[in-house]
């Protein structure tokens, strides 16, 4: 290995190093280290081209180091040390000194000695502070402090003026520091939280003791011009709403810049949520909250969602506007709640004591999957005062989101103050209630509020925003983001089709897609429907010129796919339950599993929707199963939802990665429930196991750990073998992969013209953007030929024409303004032809003025010969 550069041996179980490696001749960097390492051996002093030296993990770190002056980089993480050794500050050359997962409770000034530093790792350490000699490092650029308990940063920090990159995770910072404000090439900034940790010498694992608690994000945060990078996550910000954190630091600072624009205002208004069984009394209880004196009746069970709008006063003066969302509670529905109960908002759980078929495990659990902790108020809708207890204690003990249990008896309004009471509380005191906004998002929220349309075009919208001082296409968008991600309108930016409308009231959506999933004619058909159906379903005139939005909005939400050579369209929710009869090839199979602690209704329907470019038949697909086709592969997916469990299996040419690509989509879907928990299992291959049909199967994080821990073979259950773990793996899918080349969900990215190429480019802001381009442009003005050459053959002649007439010098302005015409024709005609697209008039006239074949050459070489060189980057 003559030129091997870096040679990494850390957590390995050597007990010695063998000499050889000191005669390796381009060797610059070695890391080594393990418990078993007991004595780091002295003859690496002498390796002088060695600038990066790594003892860490265990070995105990040698005073030899010292004679090492040469040194540049030096690790001593995962040691234990308490203090630093007095030898180290004499290494005056080092650069980067990485410290982590150690016991360091407090940091020694002499650390100022080290004026080379540049990076400082002390990432999961004890620091309660730090000295104030940190200050006087001028080039230091980057430090880790993550997984400390600091709480605040030394005044002197602030003179860290070359500082790029900081990293405060899991501490106990409350706010940003002031002193980072004044940063100037702060690129990185990170507070986030996790809950748990792992360390790479597999020396240390465990949960994180502290946790940032940042609660706002200073308009002072615009001053950090380099900024590229801001992490919040886990911390429980409030301004900006955390529906605009979420969408990353160019959301904050537009969020931000109009908040000092415009100034604040606030929005008092949230969403009540009603659950329960079907015939609960959802429906009677969101009557009774909105008028008390409601007298009830034989209400008809609610088909789909229904919306009520209720108001109360505040304390303040404002009044606080509640949505009230009535789901429907029978079991059709069950698969589509996941779209509609959103975070922030408060949930009302209605049980019908004379039933007692409340399953409060399956309600309680879907809400905490899908609302982010958000409280929930269980009513006992005692009717004819049939009494009933739950195990309230028990439910607390499992969900932490459950505030009260309350009862009632809706006729006679026994109980009902005490949960208007309750309501009033819980859903006034929302984390985002009454957080400062852009005075002009509210303005336009309560525009869109009175609006008497069901929808309005995205024209619409933003001459909307533009009457009401937004002046940013950028601005205007964003708000719609948040009003969407609230549940108060739907507009779906990333859609093609949908981007172009906004939806006003999502009631009017929703119900439209409901009538598909009631339709009798479409039950009976188990879920196939065609245009014609769609016509007479959605035959009324609040849905007319709407057909294809409506349908793409049942697309978005998994709840349909079109059958592929077909046009027409099934509702997977409505399948048959029967598992159709079909021949399956055994032998050989990869299987898979994912086991659900509690598992959400509608899985299955949604990888369905996401994967039907490779149902090749409708005997194919049923309720709770699919068979999928690609490259003589076939993969069997059926969810057994009694055992909380899918199971996959592939059979034929391609099995692996046929896996990958349904390992993929079902791994996207459980992405989009919060907090999930499921494992996935890997079915054994010895000898009893691989001929039986129940197979012992073993956890995959299990496996993954046995091969981080260097253990090669694992028992198994049923036969008591010893089975190898690497063979166990390759029959699983990869970890986190994305599969190439086989992406099924073709609906993402549309455009509607003759495409020969898509430019995929990073902009200035740092967000992607997707350019088409039809055929080639001529790639100048001068290049269109016939109508150039007559704009500048009259110049010329008119030149000619006066050279004979007038004064030198009246030629001479004659001639400059003759080329300055030409230079604006060539504008004028480049932005009609949309080849540039530049803001600036002047811009134009410059980029037209290069394709010049002289003044062009000219200027190119000009611009060369004085532009300055790009200032080096300093080392990192």
């Amino acid at each position: 290995m003559r030129h091997l550069a870096s040679l990494d041996l850390v957590g390995n179980p050597l007990t010695f190093l063998p000499k050889w490696i000191a005669a390796i001749p381009g060797l610059n960097h070695l890391s080594f280290g393990s418990r078993e390492l007991t004595i780091a051996p002295k003859w690496i002093a002498a390796m002088t081209k060695l600038t990066s030296l790594g003892v860490a993990g265990g070995t105990p770190v040698p005073d030899w180091i010292a004679e090492m002056g040469w040194l540049e980089n030096l690790n001593l993480g995962g040691n234990d040390l308490v203090n630093l050794p007095d030898w180290l500050f004499q290494m005056a050359n080092l650069t980067a000194l990485s410290l982590d997962a150690n016991r360091f409770r407090s940091l020694s000034h002499s650390i100022a000695r080290l004026q080379k530093l540049n990076t400082l790792r002390l990432w999961l350490n004890e620091l309660d502070e730090l000295p104030e000699a940190i200050g006087e490092l001028p080039h230091l650029m980057r430090i880790d402090l993550g997984g400390n308990n600091l709480s605040h940063l030394p005044h002197s920090f602030s003179r860290l003026q070359r500082l790029d990159y900081l990293s405060l995770n899991n501490n106990n910072f409350a706010s940003i520091p002031q002193c980072l404000y004044g940063m100037p090439f702060l690129g990185h900034l990170s507070f986030a939280n996790s809950d748990r940790w792992g360390w790479n010498y597999n020396l240390k694992e465990g949960e994180f003791s502290s946790r940032n608690s940042i609660t706002k994000v200073s308009a002072e945060l615009l001053r950090l011009n380099h900024l590229t990078r801001l992490e919040l996550y886990g911390n429980p910000v409030e301004v900006p709403p955390q529906e605009v954190v979420e969408k990353g630091l160019t959301a904050i600072k537009d969020y931000l810049r109009q908040i000092g624009a415009e100034g604040v205002d606030h929005l008092y208004e949230a969403k009540l949520l009603i659950l329960g069984e079907g015939g609960a009394g959802k429906t009677s209880l969101a009557k009774k909250i909105q008028n008390p004196d409601y007298q009830l009746d034989e209400e008809k069970s609610t088909q789909g969602i229904d919306v009520i709008r209720w108001s109360f006063p505040l304390d303040n003066g404002r009044d606080f506007k509640v949505n009230i969302w009535d789901f429907g509670g029978q079991e059709i529905y069950h698969a589509t709640h996941q779209f509609f109960l959103t975070k922030r908002s408060l949930y009302a759980l209605v049980a019908d004591t004379r039933k007692e078929d409340t399953d409060f495990y399956y309600w309680l659990n879907i809400v905490e999957l899908l609302s982010d902790n958000s409280p929930v108020l269980i009513v006992k809708n005692e009717k004819q005062d049939r009494r009933r207890e739950i195990s309230e204690r028990q439910l607390r003990g499992q969900f932490a989101a459950l505030k009260e249990t309350m009862a009632t008896n809706l006729a006679t309004n026994r109980g009902l103050p005490e949960i208007l009471k309750s309501i009033k509380y819980y859903i006034s005191n929302l984390q985002h209630v009454g957080s400062p906004l852009p005075r002009t998002w509210v303005k336009v929220r309560e525009v869109l509020e009175q609006h008497s349309q069901n929808y309005v075009s995205l024209d619409e919208y933003l001459d909307i925003c533009a009457h009401n001082g937004f002046s940013e296409l950028k601005d205007k968008l964003q708000l719609s983001g948040y009003l969407h991600d609230l549940g108060v309108c739907l507009h779906f930016q990333e859609d093609p089709l949908l981007r172009n409308v906004v939806i006003l009231k999502p009631k009017w959506g929703t119900d439209a897609v409901y009538k598909i999933l009631d339709n009798e004619r479409v039950i009976a058909a188990l879920g196939y429907f065609t245009q014609a159906d769609l016509a007479n379903i959605w035959s009324e005139p609040e849905y007319a010129n709407m057909h294809q939005e409506l349908l793409r909005l049942m697309i978005n939400f998994k709840l349909c796919y079109q059958i592929p050579g077909n046009g027409n369209y099934i509702a997977p929710q409505l399948l048959t339950e029967n598992q159709p009869a079909y021949h399956w090839d055994a032998t050989d199979n990869l299987v898979f599993r994912y086991q659900y602690e509690f598992m959400p209704k509608g899985i299955i329907t949604q990888l369905t929707v996401a994967m039907h470019p490779l149902i090749l038949h409708r005997e194919s697909v049923w309720k709770s199963g699919v068979i999928l086709e690609k490259d003589k592969t076939r993969a069997e997916v059926i969810e057994h939802y009694g055992r909380r469990e899918i199971q996959v299996r592939v059979s034929g040419k391609n099995k692996r990665d046929l896996m990958t690509v349904v390992a993929y989509e079902l791994d996207k879907i459980h992405a989009s429930y919060r907090q999930l928990r499921f494992s996935k299992l890997v079915p054994c291959n010895c000898d009893r196991c691989r001929a039986g049909q129940s197979p012992a199967f073993y956890q995959l994080e299990i496996l993954r750990k046995f091969v981080e821990d260097s253990h090669n073979r694992i028992q198994c259950q049923s036969s008591a073998q010893m089975v190898e773990v690497r063979g166990l793996l390759d029959d699983a899918p990869a970890a986190d992969q994305r599969p190439v080349g086989t992406e099924v969900d073709r609906g993402s990215v549309v455009f509607n013209a003759p495409i020969t190429t898509v430019v995929i480019q990073r902009t200035e802001s740092g967000d992607i953007q997707m350019e088409p381009k039809g055929k080639d442009h001529p790639k100048s003005a001068w290049a269109n030929g016939l109508f150039y050459l007559f704009v500048f053959a009259t110049v010329i002649t008119g030149l000619g024409v006066l050279a004979g007439h007038v004064p030198l010098y009246t030629l001479a302005l004659v001639a400059v303004a003759g080329m300055l015409f030409i230079l604006a024709i060539g504008a004028l005609q480049l932005r009609q032809d949309d080849r540039l697209s530049e803001k600036s008039f002047m811009q134009l006239i410059k980029l037209v003025a290069r394709q010049l074949p002289i003044i062009g050459r000219i200027a190119k070489s000009g611009g060369e010969a004085t532009a300055e060189p790009p200032p080096a980057q300093p080392k990192s």
